[in-house]
């Protein structure tokens, strides 16, 4: 399924945030022997794009001067309201391989999670791979299940990988585990000599009574 994004051009000296108050997200596409080029997406329509594709799905982002395959590059959000301020769409070679990094899945339940014998440590949430961009997964599901014990681990080797796809991590990497519940132990309260601290005080007060010399 190809995800498509319709962009304008836009006058790079225009203001940015009244591109912002008419409902768009004032981005730039380059890359590929592409030139730099100012251009602006509705920003409901990248919204549905972005949760579609992510940063490892490739997007046919349409263009005036014609259609270019494109990856979300990086994104700026408002630290306030969240929302997308500006996008980076790198355009690349459809047939050359390219190296991205993949957010994993976790899916399941693992029978020592249910059974409170253990926490699941996630190590990993994402995984570098390189491959063709028709091939590269939006994402990569990671299944829990298998993990019945404490110290039960699922490795990078394990994970389901589709064909040419190659992981650019080591097979040994741990993406999660089970470890063990850690009792909290509470201190016992140190006992108070309240004999000690009436001759401390008695002590004190014969001081404070005894006449100067």
């Amino acid at each position: 399924m190809v995800i498509k994004l319709k962009a304008s051009l836009r006058d790079a000296g225009k203001n940015l945030t009244n591109i912002r108050a008419e409902g768009l997200v004032p981005a730039v596409v380059y890359g590929a022997g592409r030139e730099n080029t100012s251009i602006s997406v509705a920003m409901q329509d990248f919204l549905k794009v972005y949760k579609e594709a992510g940063e490892s799905g490739t997007v046919s982002l349409e263009l005036p001067s014609g259609t270019a395959t494109v990856l979300v590059h990086e994104l700026t959000l408002d630290p306030v309201k969240n929302t997308p301020q500006h996008v980076d769409f790198l355009a690349i070679d459809v047939n050359k391989p390219i190296e991205v990094a993949i957010p994993l899945e976790f899916v399941g339940v693992s029978p020592a999670v249910k059974g409170s014998l253990g926490t699941l440590i996630k190590q990993l949430h994402e995984i570098e791979v390189k491959g063709l961009p028709k091939d590269l997964p939006h994402s990569i599901e990671v299944d829990i299940s298998s993990l019945d014990v404490v110290d039960s681990h699922i490795s990078v080797s394990d994970l389901k990988i589709p064909a040419g796809v190659e992981v650019l991590a080591n097979d040994t990497d741990i993406v999660a585990t089970i470890a063990a519940v850690k009792e909290e132990v509470e201190e016992a309260a140190t006992a108070i000599d309240f004999d000690s601290i009436e001759v401390e005080k008695k002590g004190k007060k014969e001081e404070e009574a005894a006449p100067e010399a």
